[in-house]
């Protein structure tokens, strides 16, 4: 019995523990990018693994009208809210001239995609600490919702953008924004200016329409070409403040990324991604620099990405529980003729989920053999959302968010177009500071954590359900598609949203009560294993 207690003791510590896997990149993020013409349909695709403790709460946010001379504050804090109306740990940081009206947005802890089809991912590059101004009027989050609401393509947003940043001072650590409209793809990355009058520093590259592209927490802008706005773009006294700053002398070759981080431009997601994608061109992972951005192999659909979305390294040398795999017999007891069934197999019982403590404590037993390498697919994992813009395609349903909670790897998605009039109620409430049935986030992660008790038996069961759910979402997905756009061809507006609006909560509904029926369905798996 002790035995049993202990053992189930410490499944729990490593369901239940800390989120995790490593001590490195507690806050950290992944963004993948496709160009138009490097797509399977000549979408632009960007994406955002939100990897930390942000609120989980979204909305769908109206347009808003202003009158001449109203003024629209600037806030920091949300990112730690409960609810879309919760301003207890929120400030003013200042305010800024309100424009006529704006767009209608999807509003999520990085918002990410308005109703004409612009969309941003994000990732924190950190970058240099005595870059950070605290005195700096925005915050990056505040940044893309002003440009969501104000602009509809990415070359306007990221001079928007820059142009406040600059005027009104960035205070934010380092960032890097992946942003698409329905025809480019370009990668802004900002960080503050540091000590004395708050400014930014910050520059942009287009991904060329046939590549892709990787952001993860590094910055991977480098060499910028001056004289070619067509790819680049840059705060306006970037070389003047740069040797200010003492990190260039004027002569030298200018690397954005020596400037704003200093460390090796990439790790090793942005290598196993663009390797995934380009295998033809041998990239190693020992190299000084990889490419920014690469003409993948194949030409890619978003499956492909949340399929990237999903991977902890699996079947590579990379993968940290490879070397945890050991012979079994099986045994499993039927309480219906007290029969014993016996299997010999190969088992990983411990998932590439596990906390800290599990992993040191393997470690400790046998030095080395879980490796210390961040995943793509984490546990802490607030939400993962992969956006498409589709040029031939009515705004109201060509932009489309692919949006999970929690684990990438262990979660469905759900469709949200930028059409849409709200948001499932479940959806606007936040689950990271305390339990709550009514927060959508626990419908999926109670699930979720019970999957990693023990993993060989689980797995595949949550892995077949998700798949099946996603192929239903795009299948699903292109008929109401389709007759959307026959109903905005005919001038029928406003049934079109209803129509998106309700196809989306309903897929909402449909997902939640699924990895419910599952919960109960794992508990048994669990209960019977011991």
């Amino acid at each position: 019995m002790k035995r049993i207690l202990t053992i189930t003791i410490c499944l729990f510590a490593l369901t239940f523990g800390l989120m995790g896997q490593s001590d490195i990149e507690t806050g950290s993020c992944t963004s993948i990018t496709v160009g138009k013409n490097a797509s399977t349909d000549g979408s632009t695709m960007t994406s955002h693994t939100c990897d930390s403790d942000f609120r989980t709460w979204l909305t769908m946010e109206p347009s808003i009208t202003y009158q001449k001379g109203d003024m629209e504050p600037v806030y920091k804090g949300k990112l730690h809210t409960d609810l879309p109306w919760d301003m207890r740990r929120v400030t003013e940081a200042g305010k800024i001239p309100a424009p006529e009206k704006t767009y209608k947005f999807l509003n999520t802890a990085y918002p990410c995609m308005n109703e004409k089809q612009l969309a941003m991912g994000e990732t924190t590059v950190e970058g240099r600490p005595e870059l950070v101004n605290p005195a700096g009027m925005f915050q990056i989050e505040e940044l893309q919702r002003i440009a969501l609401q104000r602009c509809s393509t990415a070359r306007e947003a990221i001079k928007l953008m820059g142009q406040l940043a600059q005027e009104y001072g960035y205070g934010d650590w380092a960032e890097c924004l992946t942003i698409i409209d329905k025809n480019e793809v370009w990668h802004f990355e900002i960080a503050g200016s540091g000590p004395g009058e708050p400014s930014a520093l910050w520059a942009a590259q287009r991904v060329p329409d046939d590549h892709v592209s990787v952001s993860a927490n590094i910055t991977r802008i480098g060499r910028i070409d001056w004289d070619n706005p067509d790819y680049f773009m840059y705060s306006s006294d970037l070389r003047e403040r740069s040797k200010k700053l003492g990190y260039w002398d004027g002569k030298s070759e200018y690397v954005f990324h020596k400037l704003i981080d200093g460390r090796k431009p990439f790790s090793i997601r942005e290598f196993f991604i663009l390797n995934a994608l380009a295998p033809s061109l041998n990239l190693s992972y020992d190299a000084e620099e990889l490419p920014f951005s690469v003409k993948p192999d194949q030409k890619v659909s978003p499956e492909m990405i949340t399929a990237l979305f999903r991977s902890t390294y699996e079947g590579t040398e990379y993968d940290m529980v490879k070397d945890l795999s050991v012979d079994f017999k099986r045994r499993v007891w039927n309480p219906y003729d007290n029969s014993v069934t016996v299997t010999d197999e190969k088992v990983t019982p411990v998932s590439p989920f596990m906390s800290n403590e599990i992993r040191t404590l393997l470690n400790h037993l046998k030095p080395d053999v879980v490796k210390n390498l961040r995943t793509i697919a984490v546990i802490r994992c607030s939400y993962s959302s992969v956006m498409q813009a589709r040029n031939w395609l009515p705004d109201e349903i060509g932009g489309v968010t692919y949006f999970s909670y929690d684990n990438p790897a262990q979660s469905p998605r759900i469709p949200i177009y930028a059409g849409i009039d709200q948001i499932h109620p479940a959806f606007q409430i936040c689950g990271q500071h305390e339990y709550r049935s009514d927060a959508a986030v626990w419908a999926y992660r109670e699930t979720n954590r019970i999957s990693t008790i023990d993993w060989d038996k689980t797995r595949e069961i949550l892995e077949t359900e998700i798949m099946a759910l996603e192929e239903k979402m795009f299948k699903t997905g292109a008929m109401v598609e389709a007759e959307a756009a026959a109903l905005i061809a005919a001038g029928e507006d406003k049934k079109a949203e209803e129509l998106i609006t309700r196809h989306t909560n309903d897929f909402a509904s449909l997902t939640m009560q699924r990895w419910q029926e599952l919960k109960e369905k794992l508990w048994m798996i669990f209960v019977r294993s011991m």
